[in-house]
């Protein structure tokens, strides 16, 4: 586009290089007031219930960061910003950081307020895997109608040996409604997802 700066839906975007990194530990720790890998879930529970987050019984951790997340944080990620040192319960296919086990080799990009990225480095242990995928049927057994199930060919071609691996996702769509100024992704989706017709 020939520049660094773009406007989208009023808010003046800057892609000017370096993109910013933060950790989303202490981002929450400053803007929320929690300290999302040593405060207890029930305290957690009492920061959200405190700043209008409606919680459930069956809310864990995992969940209540990614509630944080999204009100405190991410309505403040308007210029590229990496956002790294995702916890373990949140990223069960990312391999653990060898400084901190709590944590996972993960990061997101967001822009514009969106997650436009998503990137890990694999987990390539099948017996970890497999720990976490009963994890989250666990979750899924309490409501959590997002966690994994457990994905037996995975963890078996896991047990033939996957050599380090790691994989980024971006979403082509979202970076496209922000360099267009669409307000929905429905106007730039290449293949959008036609109902039938009842005629």
């Amino acid at each position: 586009m020939g520049r660094y700066e773009v406007t989208y839906q009023s808010m003046t975007i800057d892609f000017t290089p370096p993109w910013k990194r933060i950790s989303l530990r202490e981002a929450l720790l400053e803007l929320a007031g929690v300290d999302i890998l040593e405060d207890s879930t029930e305290k957690m529970k009492e920061v959200a219930t405190k700043n209008g987050i409606v919680c459930e019984d069956s809310w864990d951790r995992g969940k209540l960061v990614n509630e944080f997340l999204e009100k405190f944080l991410q309505p403040k990620l308007i210029n590229p910003t990496f956002v790294l040192d995702y916890p373990t319960e949140i990223s069960p296919l990312a391999r653990t950081k060898k400084e901190d086990p709590r944590l996972v080799e993960r990061f997101e990009l967001f822009i514009g307020k969106e997650e436009v990225g998503n990137a890990y480095s694999e987990l390539n242990d099948p017996i970890e895997q497999r720990k976490r995928f009963e994890e989250q049927v666990r979750k899924r057994e309490k409501g959590d109608v997002e966690a994994h199930l457990i994905d037996e060919d995975y963890i078996e071609a896991l047990e033939y040996g996957m050599p380090p691996t790691g994989g980024l996702g971006i979403g082509i769509d979202r970076l496209v409604m922000l360099l267009t100024d669409s307000p929905s992704i429905r106007e730039v989706i290449l293949f959008p997802i036609l109902r039938p017709r009842n005629d």
